[in-house]
């Protein structure tokens, strides 16, 4: 009866954490040194993937069932670095973290975040969510009025 909120639910949870991640880009769209001393920050990224069908039809030819095809919603598989895009690369030789020696000498490098693109994702990630809660009230609204026919 409620599966479809808890389907939405899934979905705003995954959307939310999506929307903090991109948040946390934008800001450390300059940082060109992590607390951990390992270079500039890294762009990251949340990946989500479908929660397990729901399996039906089970009988003694197919004892596991058959998928059916109705997913149970989203989860958020791992929040990852961004390892292949390149960081950028300007030359201040008078910056604190300047690269000293070999043939980047005087370049810093800074975070492989593009605000244009983190800016598109928020937009995208915030439509998701408001989408997720518009059914979450769609169903509210149909138990309502169920409520008021049993009256």
């Amino acid at each position: 009866m409620f599966e479809a909120i808890n389907i939405a639910s899934t979905g705003l949870t995954a959307q939310r954490l999506k929307m903090d991640v991109i948040a946390n880009n934008i800001a450390n769209a300059t940082t060109t040194r992590t607390t951990e001393g390992d270079g500039p920050y890294r762009r990251r990224r949340v990946v989500m993937q479908p929660i397990n069908l729901r399996t039906r039809w089970k009988s003694p030819v197919y004892p596991f069932g058959l998928r059916t095809g109705e997913g149970q919603g989203v989860r958020v598989v791992k929040v990852e670095r961004d390892e292949t895009t390149p960081t950028r690369l300007v030359y201040d030789p008078g910056h604190p973290d300047a690269i000293k020696v070999g043939p980047k000498k005087g370049y810093v490098e800074y975070p492989n975040v593009n605000p244009v693109t983190e800016m598109v994702d928020m937009i995208a990630a915030s439509r998701a969510y408001e989408a997720n809660v518009r059914i979450i009230n769609g169903e509210k609204e149909m138990f309502q009025q169920a409520l008021l026919i049993g009256r």
